[in-house]
């Protein structure tokens, strides 16, 4: 709005915003934010409901929002890590626990049963969010660690997993089962909308890439114990090839960053369609 002289709606939406913003804060649970309210003011993803007491999608956005209290954020990922990541079948869920036999209706997700898609499955785009928000806290061993989890070929590395999982190990699914029937199977695979999430995840917010019209940002967030990676971006008829060095092993905060040699701002750097260029960025200092 500010671009285009429109400085009145500006205004109406950064006042809206704020308002907003203290609003959700009564969403706090004591120990997450609540996912929703019935008509009749009763909460859902609330410590009172017996099913779906915690929802992931409600605490990674209180987190890519940005405007949650930071400390009630760090607990509400807490939450999540602790009462829906689940090693042992290697996936992320949704929601716990599954909706079954509650009076009130939370909608057609209640048709599914429990355990299977968004009913207490793991529900990928939900998953790379969640994803997504450990990243942006600089917990690149955690984001990490879930991305590995989410990766379909992660789940068919033995012909046991091939015999549980039943989906294309190379595509992905927008959802994983955790029914104790079939836990780990794979549902709709093909899914393109998980797919554009888990890419934003792995180069947005993992390897830090991101395009701002003429310029480009490298801000990574990686497993400490990686010394260096490294991605080749193509833009036009340019060949961006980027390394990422982490010498004091950290997960983000960029120390320096060079462009064919030259120290740049790595968060400003220039984005021109005129052959290959060469990015060093190097981790280090103050995480």
């Amino acid at each position: 709005c500010d671009q285009r002289q429109r400085a009145d709606l500006a205004q109406r939406y950064r006042t809206q915003s704020r308002s907003l913003t203290g609003m959700l804060e009564l969403a706090w649970d004591g120990g997450w934010y609540r996912r929703a309210y019935f008509d009749d003011g009763t909460p859902l993803g609330s410590v009172q409901n017996e099913e779906c007491k915690l929802d992931s999608v409600t605490q990674s956005w209180a987190v890519l929002s940005q405007v949650a209290d930071p400390t009630r954020a760090a607990r509400a990922m807490d939450a999540v890590r602790t009462h829906l990541v689940r090693r042992d079948a290697r996936l992320v869920l949704l929601l716990t626990p599954p909706f079954d036999r509650m009076t009130q209706d939370p909608g057609y997700i209640k048709g599914y049963l429990p355990g299977v898609r968004e009913n207490g499955a793991q529900y990928t785009h939900a998953a790379l969010w969640t994803v997504m928000a450990l990243a942006r806290q600089g917990l690149g061993d955690q984001a990490m660690e879930l991305f590995h989890m989410i990766n379909p070929i992660n789940h068919a590395r033995t012909l046991d997993e091939v015999e549980r999982y039943k989906a294309e190990p190379y595509v992905i699914a927008a959802d994983v089962y955790a029914h104790p029937a079939h836990v780990g199977r794979g549902g709709w695979t093909w899914y393109t909308g998980s797919s554009g999430w888990m890419y934003q995840a792995a180069i947005g917010s993992l390897l830090g890439l991101r395009r701002n019209g003429s310029t480009f940002t490298v801000d990574p967030c990686i497993p400490a114990m990686w010394p260096a990676c490294s991605l080749d971006w193509k833009h036009g008829r340019s060949l961006y090839r980027i390394s990422i060095e982490n010498p004091e092993r950290q997960h983000r905060c960029v120390r320096s960053a060079r462009l064919d040699g030259v120290i740049v701002n790595p968060r400003v750097i220039p984005l021109q369609d005129d052959g290959t260029h060469e990015v060093v960025i190097v981790l280090g200092g103050a995480s």
